[in-house]
């Protein structure tokens, strides 16, 4: 049994404290008596109460209290102490005999005194005064009930004086007063100093107090104290003596009475947690200490803080009754015992489980998974009360950095440097759960960068200086380049490569950098550059076409001129991230560095010009300058946010809306809507139905209109490639669409989404995300990308698997197949459509296959949706200018306008489907709620595309998922959950702990899904 945890004891308490102390001494013999004899009388409650009612009152009797500080100190101690004998004539004539006596003496009314000489006087003024303020301060602690030893520990301070004692610190009075665990003397001590000042200022109470108490240093006055104290026992004792008797004799006349209700029945309800004996009243239970005790229950903590965040925790509550022994927990119950854990306000899932071995079933084991860094408040509650230490603090420490989700917080996919100079890049440290991790260096895992020369691909190895800021989390990287050029980069923890390592690095001369600079100062728009446009490779010797390339914070344009005068356009290209220049050489024939540009629309552009480095820096200033500063997505987020409340406009408008109509009354309403309407506030009015629109109307006729108009089974406007629910939308061509559904239709919703995007940037309280699953082309397509065939991955993966896929891995010369495509309609041929003219008749070769399938991708997903995405985009633009939009590609795009998915745990659990019933099964589903609670949204992804094979959810959530998300038992032990991402199955095999079981769900779904980098 463990050691009875002690008890706090103070003055106000003696008796009870003596009480309680003694209880537990005779129980032992009394509880021998009943193991013995098998039973105990009634009787026996009776004998041991009087038997500490009388040992009470011998402790009572026999103790000593503790000294009280004395006031008094004998004078002629006190002049032998000093040497100051030769004084003894100046206070005999004054018939002193202690210190209290001085206090009504004038010193300088004295006639020997007066008599001395003054360096004399002064002497014994000195002293005389030093024992007045010793004599205050004596009678100042009396008065208090401070010990005397207290007042020897001052002295030994140096405190000798109620001046300083009002100047003592706190760290001094704990010093002093440390004999005393239960503090009465430290806020005895704390009330003096804080009233010092007042007794120094009126010193009349204190020689009142001093006559008064003097009375009272009697030696009577203990013995009255203690035959008070035992007469109050006595009474008291007497009295439970005859309540406790009652109380028995009432109840033996109800036992032996069935026909009455037992008294217990009528006893105050207690928590179904506390194991009370069934023959016995709760009386009996309190006093023989049956019940369990939350001060007496014992926290084992498995691990030492702070721990790494990575793992599943777990700690054990042994529960123990008030007289000391386990309380054992019966029936499994674990409902009484409350175990909230938060992290930084937020709560964490927990479970609660019964220890299974032998002699711990007083143990309740409770385990949580951690995957936040930072303090965790843990509160555990055993019927209604905190136990001893409750709540508790818990620090957990960043695992090691990961560097799949370590990066540049700047970055930028090309930096422009200066030859000689050092280039300062900024790396956040985060290990794999995304928490800022702090940098240890090691043989194994350290910072690297690796430089190659574009041209030449020779290994280049700058002056790297790597500064630690631990405080932030951030490492400071500084490159030093000597040489000019262009040299790609890529920056590796370990043996991985960085979230973002790879970039590009554009070196240039003094001199040119400052040209950059005035092209970036100038407020007009007049900056060209003269260059050639090669055909073919950048070493063809062929000549080459005199150009001039004009650059502008909003797009690169090629322009040729004739006769010098006449302009024409060539090309242009926007000033947007997919638009990359690559150096690629020199050219022979005119001595110049080549590049080449390309937007991943238009053919890729090779061109020979003597300021390549300046045409390429000036771009990338510019670059950086329209998204914000940084190609990281947060960054082009805040740029984004900033830009588009810029185009804020106040006012309010109301909308009327007939849900029986609702696709066709939202657009009436919004029909003749111009600009500045869109950008103001939407009131909702719903036809024939009361209320206010406060936010919530408003945010229903969003989510209901985004699906009415992407859903496929409503509206009809967007299609899926595939019959499955969670596939992705894409425009209905209008070979197929409802005659109805005019294009007007699509650039309404291109001013839906709009909207959506310029609400959600005024703030979280008008957030508005497009309840939407917008195919991948589609996206690209908005922001001007070109789209190839490996979109059919994404749009339509039943095409690919079977088609694209067989192409590209087989040789294909035999297939027949051409380059056209057949269309059908209800499983009838309707006709087949060229891919290019004469298509037909254009066989497919193992040469030319990859150019089929990017014509098929611009067939189907581009040409034959034209019109309904350039209607869509006309309305998007309405609201957000295409500048913005192209910031960003078509991944952050869609992360932009629908988010990462909102995954409710409390939705999961409504609608999984769960397939087992044994109770090995159930202990591992508790497990299972419990370690997803803790899960990032991410992680949440990871887990829907494990299982579904998909990584969001339908607009209504797991209600819409089709089949069911099924949770099933597996009949093994210890490995790896599976899936069936047909049927939405996970299955989870029997584990011996959660610990086991949280680090193979961790590997299954991060082993079995991929593609998340960008949340």
């Amino acid at each position: 049994m463990p050691p009875r945890p002690p008890i706090a004891r103070g003055p106000p308490y003696i008796v009870i404290d003596t009480l309680i102390t003694m209880c537990f001494m005779f129980k032992n013999v009394v509880v021998s008596i009943h193991e013995t004899l098998g039973r105990v009388s009634t009787k026996a409650p009776v004998i041991v109460l009087g038997v500490f009612i009388i040992a009470t009152v011998l402790h009572i009797a026999f103790q000593t209290a503790p000294p009280v500080s004395s006031a008094q100190v004998d004078i002629w101690d006190w002049i032998d102490k000093n040497g100051l004998e030769q004084y003894n004539k100046v206070f005999t004539e004054q018939d002193v005999e202690t210190n209290k006596d001085l206090l009504s003496i004038d010193l300088e009314k004295i006639p020997d005194f007066s008599a001395l000489p003054s360096d004399k006087q002064n002497e014994l003024r000195n002293a005389f005064n030093a024992l007045k303020e010793e004599t205050y301060l004596r009678i100042l602690l009396q008065k208090n009930k401070i010990p005397s030893t207290v007042f020897n520990r001052l002295r030994a301070q140096g405190v000798v004086s109620i001046l300083a004692l009002s100047r003592l610190s706190d760290e001094v009075m704990q010093k002093v007063t440390k004999a005393d665990s239960t503090l009465t003397d430290f806020q005895n001590l704390k009330h003096c100093v804080r009233h010092a000042t007042d007794y120094i200022v009126d010193q009349e109470e204190l020689d009142l107090y001093s006559q008064v108490g003097s009375e009272f240093d009697s030696p009577i006055t203990p013995l009255v104290m203690k035959t008070l104290k035992i007469g109050l026992t006595l009474l008291l004792g007497s009295f439970l003596l005859i309540l406790f008797i009652m109380f028995e004799c009432v109840r033996s006349v109800i036992h032996w009475r069935p026909n009455l209700p037992p008294l217990r029945s009528v006893a105050p309800v207690r928590p179904s947690l506390v194991d009370l004996n069934p023959n016995k009243g709760w009386l009996w239970n309190v006093l023989w200490g049956v019940n369990v005790s939350a001060q007496y229950c014992v926290v084992q903590w498995g691990w030492t803080s702070p721990h790494g965040v990575g793992s599943t925790m777990s700690f054990t509550v042994q529960l123990f009754r008030k007289n000391g022994k386990p309380f054992v927990i019966l029936n499994e119950d674990t409902s009484h015992i409350i175990v909230e854990i938060l992290h930084r306000g937020v709560k964490v899932a927990c479970t609660k489980q019964i220890e299974e071995e032998e002699g711990k079933s007083n143990t309740v084991r409770v385990s949580f998974t951690v995957h936040r860094s930072g303090p965790y408040k843990i509160s555990i509650m055993v019927s209604g009360k905190h136990i001893k230490g409750s709540p508790f603090t818990r620090e957990f420490d960043a695992g090691p950095i990961d560097a799949s989700r370590t990066g540049f917080t700047n970055y930028c996919s090309t930096i422009v440097c200066t030859a000689g100079s050092p280039y300062p890049l900024t790396i956040e440290t985060q290990d794999s759960f995304g928490n800022p991790a702090v940098y240890k260096a090691d043989q194994n895992h350290y910072f690297k960068i690796k430089v190659t020369e574009t041209e030449s691909q020779t290994k280049y190895v700058p002056a790297t200086q790597l500064v630690n800021m631990p405080e932030k989390k951030q490492l400071n990287m500084r490159i030093t380049m000597a040489r000019e050029g262009c040299y790609q980069a890529s920056v590796s923890y370990g043996d991985m490569k960085l979230r973002n390592g790879d970039f590009n690095i554009l070196v240039i001369s003094n001199e040119d950098m400052a040209c950059v600079n005035k092209n970036m100062a100038r407020k007009t728009h007049s900056i060209w550059y003269e260059a050639r446009l090669l055909q073919g490779s950048p070493s063809s010797e062929e000549k080459a076409k005199k150009v001039y390339v004009y650059i502008s914070p909003k797009q690169l344009t090629l322009k040729e001129y004739y006769l010098k005068i006449i302009g024409k356009k060539l090309f242009t290209w926007r000033v947007c991230p997919s638009t990359k220049f690559y150096f690629s050489g020199h050219n022979a024939r005119y001595d110049l560095p080549v590049m080449t540009i390309y937007d991943c629309c238009q053919p890729p552009l090779v061109l020979a010009a003597k300021e390549r480095s300046v045409i390429a820096a000036t771009f990338t200033n510019f670059l950086l300058r329209n998204i914000g500063g940084s190609e990281t997505f947060q960054d082009k987020h805040t740029y984004f946010v900033q830009e588009v409340r810029k185009l804020q406009k106040r006012g309010n408008v109301t909308l009327k809306i007939d849900r029986s109509n609702f696709l066709y009354s939202s657009f009436k309403a919004t029909k003749n809507f111009d600009t500045s309407d869109w950008y103001k506030t939407f009131n909702i009015v719903f036809v024939g139905e009361p209320g206010l629109d406060w936010g919530g109307l408003r945010r229903e006729w969003f989510e209901m209109l985004c699906t009415e108009l992407f859903d496929p089974s409503r509206s009809g406007m967007y299609t899926r490639f595939t019959e499955d629910s969670q596939g992705l939308v894409h425009p209905t061509p209008s070979s197929r669409r409802k005659q109805e559904l005019k294009l007007k239709y699509y650039e309404f919703a291109g001013k839906v989404v709009g909207k959506c995007l310029y609400d959600s940037a005024l703030g979280s309280a008008y957030r508005q995300l497009v309840k939407a699953r917008l195919s991948r082309s589609f996206l690209a397509q908005l922001i001007g990308l070109q789209v190839n065939y490996k979109y059919f991955e994404t749009d339509d993966p039943e095409l690919f698997k079977t088609k694209v896929r067989f192409i590209e891995d087989n040789d294909i010369d035999d297939m027949e197949l051409t380059f056209s495509e057949e269309e059908y309609l209800d499983g009838q041929l309707q006709r087949l459509v060229d891919l290019v003219p004469s298509g037909s008749s254009k066989p497919v070769t193992n040469e030319n296959k990859q150019h089929y399938l990017n014509c098929l991708a611009q067939y189907k997903l581009t040409s034959s949706v034209k019109e309904e995405v350039d209607h869509f985009l006309k309305g998007l633009n309405v609201l957000i200018p295409d500048t913005l939009l192209s910031i960003f590609d078509e991944n952050e795009l869609e992360l932009l306008m629908c988010g990462t998915g909102n995954y409710s745990i409390t939705d999961f659990k409504a609608h999984a489907v769960i397939e087992g019933s044994s109770y090995h099964f159930f202990k591992v589903l508790d497990w299972f709620w419990t370690v997803i609670a803790s899960f990032t949204e991410e992680q949440m992804a990871r887990l829907l595309q494990f299982t579904t094979g998909c990584s969001q959810l339908p607009p209504q959530g797991f209600a819409e998922l089709n089949p069911k998300f099924q949770i099933s038992f597996s009949p093994t032990y210890n490995t790896l959950p599976t899936a069936h991402t047909c049927f939405n199955l996970l299955c989870l095999p029997d584990y011996d702990s959660i610990d086991n079981f949280h680090r193979s769900l961790l590997i299954a779904i991060n082993e079995g899904s991929q593609g998340f980098g960008l949340v």
